[in-house]
């Protein structure tokens, strides 16, 4: 049998060291190569077009062309996966955030060339997001998150839901824009949400705020020991597990840094867990699109205790790998394409009847 093809990939970076140093890298690695190295957007247009690549590894801040503005223009003319580089910082998540809306793939952060320690286990995860791009399915974004503040439905015109049920949420690689279409999707009245995106910490509380702005509901980044509202939505801050406790006869937040479960801190499974220890019938479980397995056992405790489970579908994920993880196990009841994902939660909230699959 013929050897397998390489991932091809373009490195983009105004850093000559940056470019040598994701070139070693990327070489290293059996299943994909470098096929071309560009300084900036502009040589980057010629490199892509010459040899055609897989997956773009992207950097933010570039001379001749901002790199937003290069991945808007990529996106609209050549849908590629694209893989961007970014500084965690403040400024820098928000930056990233905006690079998702327009269609990146994942955000990683800017290695360190000055540094020999912790090189191999950044060297795999750059490598794993590179394999997750090349896998994912580049899809055009139909809207963005607006700065804005958008009009709160009236409670008077919010369907009546169930008011003891908690509303759990899992999602990875595509899951920001995920999201933010789903949530954006629930009434004001809807009972709490807690959310598991696999996130820098410094991306979290960004997320969050921009969330915010386009959901009826509150989002906010959780802190530990907060009581559920409904009409809120707590995101896992990216340092920690997100758990619900019970605390005083309330359900209340609970955040910890214990060893990453599934390579991730914070994990769905811890979420999903807790879920399904405290919950039982009043969960509801909800897994979108990403790369991996995370939430798929969890959400698998969650349909043994009584919850009611909804996993994303193919066609509509950018990655379909915990939805698929968590559907082959038999943990989801429903597949729902995503457009349809909130009108199916508030459904099942509304007591309509249930569609197994």
């Amino acid at each position: 049998m013929g050897q397998a093809r390489k991932i091809r990939v373009v490195v983009v970076d105004d850093s000559a060291l940056i470019r040598e140093l994701l070139s070693k890298i990327i070489n290293a690695a059996p299943d994909m190569e470098v096929v071309a190295l560009a300084p900036d957007p502009l040589a980057a247009r010629e490199r892509i077009r010459e040899t055609n690549p897989d997956v773009v590894t992207l950097d933010v801040e570039m001379p001749r062309m901002d790199g937003l503005e290069f991945l808007r223009r990529l996106m609209s003319l050549r849908p590629t996966p694209v893989l961007m580089i970014s500084s965690l910082t403040a400024a820098g998540s928000d930056i990233a955030l905006r690079a998702l809306e327009l269609g990146a793939v994942d955000c990683i952060e800017k290695p360190q060339v000055d540094i020999s320690r912790g090189m191999q286990e950044y060297a795999e995860l750059i490598c794993d997001k590179i394999r997750t791009a090349a896998a994912a399915r580049v899809q055009l974004p139909t809207r963005f998150i607006q700065p804005q503040v958008q009009p709160v439905p009236a409670l008077a015109n919010a369907p009546i839901l169930r008011k003891d049920a908690v509303i759990v949420v899992g999602a990875s690689t595509g899951g920001t824009e995920a999201l933010r279409e789903f949530l954006s999707g629930l009434p004001v009245n809807t009972p709490p949400v807690l959310v598991v995106q696999h996130m820098p910490e410094n991306f979290t509380l960004s997320f969050a705020n921009r969330l915010d702005q386009c959901c009826a509901m509150t989002v906010s980044e959780a802190t530990d020991g907060q009581p559920l509202s409904s009409g809120h939505i707590y995101i896992a801050p990216g340092h920690s597990h997100l758990s619900i406790v019970r605390s005083g006869g309330q359900l209340c937040t609970h955040l910890d840094q214990g060893e990453p479960v599934n390579r991730h801190r914070p994990a769905v499974d811890v979420l999903f867990d807790s879920a399904a220890s405290l919950l039982g019938k009043r969960a509801v479980g909800v897994i979108l699109t990403g790369m991996g397995k995370d939430g798929a056992a969890g959400m698998l405790r969650m349909r043994e205790a009584g919850s009611y489970n909804l996993g994303q579908n193919q066609a509509t994920c950018v990655v379909y790998g915990m939805p698929r993880a968590a559907y082959e196990i038999g943990a989801v009841h429903e597949v729902v394409p995503l457009p349809h994902m909130a009108e199916r939660v508030l459904a099942y909230l509304c007591g309509q009847q249930k569609r197994e699959v």
